[in-house]
Order: C-alpha cells, then structure tokens, then sequence
C-alpha cells in the first residue's frame, strides 16, 4: 500500500478497492503507475494497479471529473476487474531503446510499454491478401488479418516516472509471465 501512498491518486479510495477486490488472498505482486492526461482544456491523473495474488490479477483503475449535476466537486470512479492467472493469455514488454548502436547490456532501454491480454478485448487487422504468382490476373484473394489480444496497455518511461518505476514495471512483468500458464 505504500506505494499507492506514494502515488498520491486518492490513496484511502485506491486501497479500499484494491482490499475488497483481493479479499482474503495474499498480495505476491504489485505494480501502481499514476499517470496524468491532458483533456481539452484539464489536466486529469488517473491510476492504474495491478495486485497479483497466488490466483488472480486484480486490475483497478481509478479516474475523476467533474460532477456536471453540482457543479461544484469532483466525482471520482475506481473500478477492478478480477482474472484468473490461468485466464491471463499473455504479458508482453515493449522495450524503447535510444541510440541502439550504443545500448548498454543489460539496461532494457528507457522506457516499456506493459500489455497484458486475458481475451477480453482483441483487435483484428485485416488486410487484402496477396497472391504470390506475377502471372495472376484472378481479383479477390480474400484477407489475411491478425488477432492481437490487448486488453490492457500502460507506457512507463525512465524519463517521466523514473528509473526505479522502470525496473519495477519490468519486474512485475517478469512475475506476472512465472506465474501463468501453470
């Protein structure tokens, strides 16, 4: 909890949410990236926490904005979703390396982008098929596509957050990737 403390994103709401999503289970993993968005003319932070248990990945998310109806508070909404690890299909790191040629091994450059898929949400990229034979003058070769599992993606960057926020990230992804698939 200390580090949703530390994250400064409505501590006391964050924390009720993450305890009564995890329920009695232990937390062996952790992982809180606090970010900040520009909107039209506000600037809004959000949270996001991911608390692995020896069962599940509880994922919260909490945003505000503003109450239309008053007028005069902010309304803030936190919401956790509940995945069995034998459910999580992947955990994939994006890695951002500056200067390649001069990368320092080891380093895992400045910045990752953490995507974990569980089949809740997928994104298919079709395209037109294409036929191998020059000699082919037939239209229609159908489509070839992809489905990519994206359920959930979050950009943490040396740079903005910090080192240590960087090697946690990873870390966290790399317990994550252990424990599924049991």
């Amino acid at each position: 909890m200390a580090d949703i403390e530390r994250a400064g994103y409505y501590p006391a709401l964050v924390a009720d949410v993450i305890k009564a999503a995890v329920g009695s289970e232990d937390v062996h993993g952790h992982l809180v990236h606090q970010e900040t968005t520009f909107d039209q003319d506000a600037v809004r932070r959000h949270i996001t926490v991911f608390a692995r248990t020896g069962t599940r990945l509880v994922v919260a998310h909490a945003d505000d904005f503003p109450d239309h109806f008053s007028g005069a508070h902010e309304i803030a909404t936190a919401t956790t979703e509940c995945i069995p690890l034998a459910s999580v299909r992947g955990v994939m790191l994006t890695h951002v390396v500056g200067d390649p040629s001069s990368y320092v091994p080891g380093s895992l450059g400045s910045a990752v982008t953490l995507t974990i898929g569980w089949g809740a949400v997928s994104r298919v990229d079709l395209l037109p098929a294409q036929c191998n034979d020059p000699d082919c003058e037939g239209g229609d070769h159908g489509y070839d596509g992809t489905i990519t599992s994206d359920d959930i993606a979050l950009r943490i960057s040396a740079e903005a957050e910090g080192r240590e926020a960087l090697d946690r990230a990873i870390e966290f992804a790399r317990d994550l990737s252990a424990s599924i698939g049991h």
